[in-house]
């Protein structure tokens, strides 16, 4: 039922555009709008309505309505409603939506910078990855791919991602030989494991908990949180922060409804995206304590903090130098987090 009524309400947002809507219903533009007939945008995604992110664009709709009296106002299908995130990517570039939320590295496949986020040990720690991405310059490079047909409005943090196992304890790069770790299906992901030593399975995520259970994987990477709403808390007993990568999760909205928008109310929207992402930092640093508190006490999960952060990233730096020469894109964004003091 839940896949014929996403069917259904791609082919009805289609036929919708098709009919000139443009990836919006009501006011074509933010300076035509009224509160009586408004600019609607759409934004679809597939979180649960009680993610972190999700109650953040929450915020950032109510902020966006009010702020502009009712004349633009977010329309968000959560819970992959109108399918996953790649298709909801794929559908915002076809003019079927005008909003939604990926990964950043998802988007290497319009705009190859975005390659960086997926690389490993390019933000020293969590402190620098803020200070980073918070940055005039990332806000500039967000916003400077109209012609890749998007531009990103800002970001959601998802954690410091780390090796995790069923009983052994990943310190230092020769800990990975031979064990069979789950990644992201993401080109850097698979190719970050191969240097690491480990071998990669690409899969889904929602495959790990059973990938763990029956032995096809020996362990994999994410924030802590994973381990208790994605269980693999009960099977996974050993932790170890290496926090090789930390993926933002970005808000974009496609470049023909950008510049549908007028200059004042495009600063609206900015500021109500920079002020939802500074409210979501203060849930996810809540979620974070929460999850390991819970995998500690009632999952007995075993944290292991002395782990040689260094020897990952040499290991890893000759993939970093390799990106950078076969995409220039990544050389260029790589500049730039280099050059915010």
């Amino acid at each position: 039922m839940k896949k014929l009524t996403a069917i259904i309400l791609v082919l009805v947002m289609t036929a919708m555009c098709l009919s000139g809507c443009n990836q919006t219903t009501g006011a074509q533009t933010s300076e035509e709008a009224t509160a009586e007939n408004p600019m609607i945008l759409t934004l679809a995604h597939g979180l649960s309505e009680v993610h972190t992110v999700h109650i953040a664009m929450l915020e950032f709709a109510q902020k966006v309505e009010e702020r502009t009296d009712g004349r633009i106002k977010v329309q968000i299908f959560p819970n992959g409603q109108l399918g996953s995130e790649n298709e909801n990517m794929e559908q915002l570039m076809a003019g079927v939506i005008s909003m939604t939320k990926v990964s950043a590295p998802g988007l290497a496949t319009y705009n190859e910078s975005y390659h960086a986020f997926g690389l490993p040990y390019i933000f020293d720690d969590t402190e620098d990855f803020y200070h980073v991405m918070d940055s005039q310059e990332m806000r500039d490079f967000f916003l400077s791919s109209e012609d890749d047909g998007f531009v990103t409005l800002t970001y959601y943090t998802s954690g410091a991602r780390s090796f995790y196992t069923t009983n052994k304890a990943i310190r230092t790069p020769e800990d990975l030989k031979g064990l069979k770790i789950r990644v992201q299906d993401m080109k850097s992901q698979t190719d970050m494991m191969k240097a690491l030593g480990g071998i990669p399975v690409a899969m889904a995520y929602g495959d790990v908990y059973t990938s763990l259970q029956t032995g096809i994987i020996d362990g994999t990477e994410n924030n802590e949180t994973a381990l208790t709403t994605g269980k693999h808390g009960e099977i996974c007993k050993v932790y170890s922060t290496d926090q090789h990568a930390m993926i933002p999760d970005v808000m974009v909205m496609s470049a023909k409804v950008w510049k549908n928008i007028s200059p004042e109310d495009q600063q609206i929207i900015l500021q109500a995206a920079y002020e939802s992402t500074e409210s979501h930092k203060i849930a996810w640093d809540a979620a974070i304590e929460e999850a390991i508190e819970e995998a500690k006490t009632q999952m007995n999960v075993e944290f292991v903090d002395d782990v040689d952060k260094e020897a990952f990233r040499q290991a890893t730096s000759g993939m970093i130098g390799e990106y950078r020469a076969e995409y220039p894109g990544v050389g260029e964004l790589l500049d730039i987090i280099d050059s915010v003091e």
